[in-house]
């Protein structure tokens, strides 16, 4: 009986230190940091749950004991923490911009006493995207500017053609290349290691031109093209060009280039019918360098019309190229609404002209090149 009884009291004994580790251990864990979930920060999406986010969003960590929190790491990109934003059970952080030298996909929280807490996260990095090029057309040789964002590298930046430029200098949102021999007419594509994107836009778009004087047609002022330029002449980046180079006074009235479909027999069907049935669907371009700034007065651009409209479309200075070619860009629809009366199908050509007609006096030295009206998406 004795012998049972020890055997009790043994058996309690050793449930009670049990009990007592067990209690301690609970105890302990109340105070370990936990992250229970992670999800974005609108109130009506609360139940959205994340696994990873994009660079720069802003997203709501939550769990218990947080309040410590000094550090909070992505990869090995440090976050900027903003103390207020820091409770017990949650933190809102937003995901650094950087990109990371080395992918580990975790979250770390780093907190006072020194104890750290890692957690799966991806943070999602952008693929490159091509807005834009300062100028469409760059000679072979010369440094081309390409804007858009996430020009992580290493980048390559490949033009139809199958060629590669050579880079000369990568920002997050600007990469200049040097343009390499066998460039064609095309988009080009824009690659990191994080994806690759191919422009909407065409590399040397001759697409739809309807005036660019190659050959010069129309009723007015070919001693205005530019066929063998000079020293002191912009270079020449698509055959030939125009060049108004005069001083002007207001509201004269100053033609450059353009007339009705029966003087320009080689340009004046290129506009698409396309374009005129759905304008937004296109974008008017041209080149424009100015070795003087285009400060005053007032450029008018008729195009797609089957008879002028002497107050439209108006582009408007100022602008300033700094004897550098430039491309301009304007959404058709916005020329189109322009007119007084809208454009309608006429297979048998469209009435053209660039006139300088407006307020305030100019003295003009401005270039300009290949217009045409072309997708806004490439086709």
């Amino acid at each position: 009986m004795k012998k049972i009884n020890k055997i009790i009291i043994l058996a309690t004994t050793l449930l009670a230190v049990a009990g007592l580790y067990t209690s301690c251990s609970k105890d302990n864990n109340k105070d370990e940091p936990r992250i229970d979930y992670v999800r974005i920060t609108r109130p009506e999406s609360s139940d959205s749950l994340l696994i990873g986010a994009g660079q720069g969003m802003l997203i709501a960590i939550v769990g218990n004991n947080l309040k410590n929190t000094t550090q909070i790491w992505f990869n090995d990109q440090p976050a900027i923490l903003t103390p207020t934003y820091i409770t017990n059970t949650s933190i809102l952080v937003s995901v650094p911009s950087q990109i990371p030298k080395k992918i580990t996909n975790k979250m770390k929280l780093v907190f006072s006493d020194g104890r750290e807490l890692l957690y799966d996260f991806v943070v999602q990095i952008a693929k490159p995207t091509v807005s834009s090029m300062v100028s469409e057309f760059v000679n072979t040789g010369d440094v081309a500017t390409i804007r858009g964002d996430f020009f992580y590298e290493p980048i390559t930046v490949t033009f139809t053609g199958g060629v590669v430029g050579e880079k000369v200098s990568v920002t997050d949102k600007i990469v200049e290349i040097r343009v390499p021999a066998g460039a064609q007419m095309g988009p080009i594509t824009v690659k990191t290691n994080f994806g690759e994107t191919k422009s909407n836009f065409f590399f040397r778009d001759t697409r739809n031109v309807f005036i660019d004087s190659d050959p010069y047609e129309g009723w007015w002022n070919a001693s205005y093209v530019v066929s063998n330029p000079g020293p002191s002449d912009p270079p020449k980046i698509s055959g030939n060009y125009l060049r108004f180079k005069k001083a002007i006074g207001a509201w004269s009235w100053n033609e450059l280039a353009g007339g009705p479909a029966s003087a320009m027999p080689v340009h004046s069907k290129n506009i698409p019918d396309d374009a005129i049935l759905k304008p937004a669907d296109y974008n008017l371009k041209f080149e424009v360098n100015t070795v003087k700034p285009y400060s005053a007065n007032q450029f008018k651009i008729n195009v797609g019309l089957t008879a002028e409209d002497n107050d439209a479309y108006k582009w408007n200075p100022p602008i300033d190229t700094k004897g550098q070619w430039q491309t301009v860009v304007i959404p058709f629809e916005d020329v189109v609404a322009s007119y007084k009366v809208k454009p309608t199908v006429s297979p048998s050509g469209y009435w053209s002209r660039l006139l300088f007609h407006g307020p305030g006096d100019l003295d003009a030295d401005i270039s300009f090149d290949n217009f045409r009206v072309v997708p806004k998406v490439a086709k």
